[in-house]
Order: structure tokens, then sequence, then C-alpha cells
């Protein structure tokens, strides 16, 4: 296996994407702790699928733009499983789709506390601890491409996440790997939530591969970034769209 004794946080780890990851890397042998803000139910599910296959795992509540809970994330993780090696800065998300002339200074700082500022907080955290592994960040194809409408914040958050993901690569290098992910139409809540069901068949219909992504496509990505596949990357911003964009 990939990740035996190694020790993995992922962030946002209770649906979706994050989800996906956390039991990805579990099965390839990493001690998980998953982060969760509202899906305690997938939390605790994949706590208890993970340690009916042997693995460790724990799930932990937590408000990662708090740094109170993020330090408390990072010490529980330490005291339970005696270090980390790999990091997975998943949580975040769109809140609402506003457009500029309409969007409140609340709603812009809470987007970019949420996708920017937590990742800044468990990154700093975490390398307290940290003196070698991997961190994967979760940007967007809204980062290059603006994304759709009402989604300028959002954008804006996650493009500010790629230039922190190079930024980092080059100071915490050679040491501790940082790459991040630009997903497209990934078949998850956030789409379900956000964007029309028209505008997903037309991705689909317009989409090379002729499908939306899924959460098994994203984590094998995660997981190849994390582990020493990809020893030689450091930097990057990957897209995973199914052809949709090229960068």
């Amino acid at each position: 296996m990939k990740l035996t004794g190694k020790t993995a946080i992922v962030t946002g780890g209770g649906r979706d994407i994050g989800l996906a990851a956390a039991l990805k890397l579990a099965a390839e042998g990493a001690h998980v702790a998953i982060n969760y803000f509202s899906s305690s139910d997938g939390a605790d599910a994949a706590v208890e699928q993970i340690t009916a296959a042997g693995g460790r795992a724990f799930a932990m509540k937590g408000d990662l733009t708090r740094a109170e809970d993020v330090d408390a994330l990072v010490s529980r993780t330490v005291d339970e499983f005696g270090g980390i090696d790999v990091l997975v800065n998943n949580a975040g998300g769109l809140i609402a789709r506003k457009k500029v002339a309409e969007m409140p200074l609340e709603h812009w700082t809470a987007v970019m506390d949420l996708n920017l500022t937590s990742t800044f907080l468990m990154i700093k955290a975490t390398l307290a601890h940290m003196t070698s592994g991997a961190i994967v960040n979760l940007a967007s194809q809204a980062g290059r491409d603006g994304g759709g409408p009402g989604a300028v914040a959002y954008a804006t958050s996650k493009g500010a996440v790629m230039t922190m993901t190079r930024a980092l690569s080059k100071e915490l290098g050679p040491d501790i790997r940082v790459n991040a992910l630009c997903p497209g139409m990934i078949d998850t809540d956030f789409h379900n939530i956000h964007t029309p069901d028209a505008g997903r068949r037309g991705y689909e219909a317009a989409a090379p591969l002729k499908r939306q992504g899924n959460t098994d496509d994203t984590a094998n990505l995660i997981l190849f970034l994390a582990c020493d596949d990809s020893a030689f990357l450091t930097g990057t911003n990957i897209d995973i769209n199914g052809g949709m964009l090229f960068s």
C-alpha cells in the first residue's frame, strides 16, 4: 500500500470529494483524521468503514475559519497518530451566487475565509508537526476561468489558493510538496445546490469525455499527489475537468 504508516488530515471529509479522499487514503494504509462541519453522518460512517477494514481514523467537527478549531484538529491528530504526513485542504464552498453589484462585504469575507483563510490556517498549524510529506489543496476550474454567474468571490478565492500552492511549493521544498486540483464539473452536492440541471446536461454534451466527473476521479488524483508516485511534482494546479478547459 502507498501510504502505510502515514497520517493524513482531510478537511471537509464528511461528504463528496473529501469523503472519497478519506476512504481512498485509508485504503492505501493511512491513518486518517476527518474534519467535518455539518456532515457528521458521512464522517462517522467513513470512520466505521475504515476501522472495520482494520484502519485507524477519527472524525471531528470544526469550523476551520476559526484558529482554535484548527488547532484542536491538528493537536488531536498528533496525539492519536503521532505526526502528520499528508494534509488535504478540501473544506470550502460557494455559499451563494452573488454578483458584485449586489454583494455585501460580509458575503465576500465569508467566501474568502471559507476557501482561503481556512487553507492558510490549516497549513500554518500543520507545519509545526510536519517535516516531510505532501499538501494537497482543492482549487477549482473557476480559479482559471472565473466561474459561472455570481461566482466572482468564489473564483477569486480559488485563484488565490492556486497562487498559494505555487508560492508554498518554493517555500516548503524540498521536504514538503504542495500541489492542487482544479476540478471542473464533478457530480457533488456543490452542483446539486448551485448549478441548474440544464447546465450540467450541457457540460456533459460539450465535454470530450461526455460526462461529469465523480468523486472517485478526484480521490484518485488526490492519492496520486499525496504519495510518492508524484515525487517530482510540486507547485502544480492540475486540471480535472473531462477536457473542458486546457491550461
